[in-house]
């Protein structure tokens, strides 16, 4: 048991009490930064790590309704304030990592690496799911945000997911349910996607295994990959490049602390290391005041940004 942090209370007795039967652990003011590929932000009040979809569900019947509930994948595409998560905080490890083929449907849990779900269609000889590839994270996210990269999206092969709810019913959702646009849900946000079920089309499994090279190299030619970042930071505005404007509006190699816009592609935030969340934050809206002022467009955050600031 971690002892608990200056800034949040020890809630584990409490949860630990109340929820006798639970399986998955509980650990009181939790590192995230760990856990989030800028490597910053501030601790959770707990962690939830669920062994399993029926744990994940006894858990948020029996958790105080009022009780604050967040949910975070791989940490891809996140920022987490300097203050940290009050409440609950869900990680999906591995008791939601689960990938299984049939026919042309691949079902994946949703902590499954999107990386790992396009190596199993392309090795059980099942197309369109390449582009899993270019998305960095967990389906999970990629389900909550219509992800996509190199010309395709989570859309164009969902058959349906699973998800639990904030009182720990379990719904299985269309991907017409889904309410999809460009990366966004419709879906209710607290809903928990725990799998998801993709079909593809009938390939070759040496033509994707190239596509997928292809998408690889790429990536690590165009991307800063190997940086602390955070995938695209900014959304496309509807028929430009938002990584056009940032450069556009002079922002390419632009810092602030510990916090660069990425010189190899710049709609990327980098941690060049010791960056708090907060100037990885502060970097962000400078850039989008500074696109504001040269083109007049106000570009929307792709990337999530949640918890508190430093107190």
């Amino acid at each position: 048991m971690h002892a608990p942090g200056p800034g949040f209370s020890d809630l584990v007795p409490a949860l630990s009490a109340a929820l006798p039967e639970l399986r998955g652990r509980l650990v009181a003011n939790a590192p995230l930064a760990p856990l989030t590929w800028f490597r910053v932000g501030g601790p959770a009040q707990v962690l939830f790590e669920p062994a399993d979809e029926a744990d994940l569900a006894y858990a948020l019947t029996h958790l105080p309704a009022d009780l604050a509930v967040t949910v975070i994948g791989l940490g891809s595409n996140l920022i987490v304030r300097d203050g940290g998560l009050p409440g609950l905080v869900v990680r999906l490890g591995k008791g939601f990592g689960t990938i299984t083929v049939e026919g042309l449907d691949v079902q994946a849990g949703a902590g499954a690496a999107d990386v790992k779900v396009a190596r199993a269609a392309a090795e059980a000889g099942i197309g369109g799911l390449a582009f899993l590839r270019g998305i960095p994270g967990a389906i999970g996210g990629a389900l909550r945000m219509n992800g996509g990269a190199y010309g395709g999206e989570v859309k164009d092969v969902l058959v349906s997911c699973r998800a639990v709810t904030r009182n720990g019913s379990v719904r299985v959702l269309s991907a017409a349910e889904m309410g999809f646009t460009y990366r966004h849900c419709a879906a209710p946000d607290d809903l928990i996607f725990t799998a998801a079920r993709f079909r593809g089309a009938p390939g070759v499994p040496a033509e994707i295994a190239a596509e997928m090279a292809r998408i690889t190299a790429s990536r690590e030619a165009t991307q800063p990959v190997k940086s602390r970042t955070g995938g695209s930071t900014f959304k496309n505005p509807e028929g430009g490049k938002a990584w056009q404007l940032v450069d556009a509006a002079g922002c390419r190699g632009l810092t602030l602390g510990r916090a660069q816009v990425s010189d190899l592609h710049t709609n990327f935030l980098i941690n060049l290391g010791g960056a708090t969340a907060a100037e990885i934050e502060a970097l962000g809206e400078e850039v989008r005041r500074r696109v504001r002022e040269t083109s007049g467009i106000a570009l929307e955050w792709e990337i999530k940004r949640i918890g508190i600031p430093a107190g």
